[in-house]
């Protein structure tokens, strides 16, 4: 096993993680308001969610994605989660102050944000069940199956270090933000979640009514 090939892992979980989307938005939006733990726990939430991903994987699960009510399931669920979170964001900044924000939102909500957010994406769970499962099939056909753990935790180190650099980043840059700055980038984020949660939505609707 070679260093090449661990970095290699390292850095598909870094590209997996680094797009912005619905969960790096949540991550910047619950780190500026709340600080570094909570920037940091909603990452932990979606990699519990993408290490059930990567079970579902290992178990050959992916054959239930062809059942046309999985998948409007999935894409409907989705979308309600995105907008909801995304509407939350946005609400919340009404009474928002320097001062009063830290603490606001309990670690624990932060973790189911961002475990519903990775667990109920169609996006997640396209790259989990289709692209890693054929990473992984060209992993054991070319290395056997002996060090397929090894380089999924590669994976889930690459996740890690993203999700510590975004925490690391909202904290340091906070203090440089004013109230109306802290404001303008939540409305953002929430809007960000809106416009993900409306796309989901209406593939769920149109494979509905298709």
């Amino acid at each position: 096993m070679s260093i090449s090939i661990l970095f290699s892992y390292v850095l598909l979980g870094l590209t997996l993680a680094a797009p912005i989307g619905p969960v790096n938005s949540a991550r910047l939006d619950k780190g500026i308001k709340n600080g570094f733990w909570h920037a940091w726990i909603v990452g932990a939430g979606s990699m519990i969610a993408d290490a059930v991903f990567m079970l579902l994987v290992y178990v050959g699960m992916v054959r239930f994605l062809d059942i046309p009510s999985v998948q409007i399931f999935l894409w409907l669920f989705g979308g309600f989660v995105l907008i909801y979170s995304g509407i939350e964001s946005m609400t919340s900044m009404k009474s928002f102050s320097l001062e009063s924000v830290r603490k606001r939102d309990s670690l624990t909500k932060c973790f189911f944000i961002g475990f519903l957010m990775s667990i109920s994406s169609p996006l997640s769970i396209l790259f989990w069940l289709g692209i890693y499962g054929s990473i992984l099939a060209k992993t054991a056909s070319e290395n056997g199956t002996g060090d397929l753990l090894i380089y999924s935790s590669m994976i889930f180190l690459g996740l890690t270090i993203w999700d510590i650099f975004v925490a690391l980043l909202t904290t340091s840059l906070k203090k440089y933000f004013n109230s109306n700055i802290l404001i303008i980038i939540s409305v953002l984020s929430g809007l960000s979640l809106l416009c993900f949660g409306s796309y989901f939505g209406f593939q769920g609707i149109m494979a509905l009514f298709g």
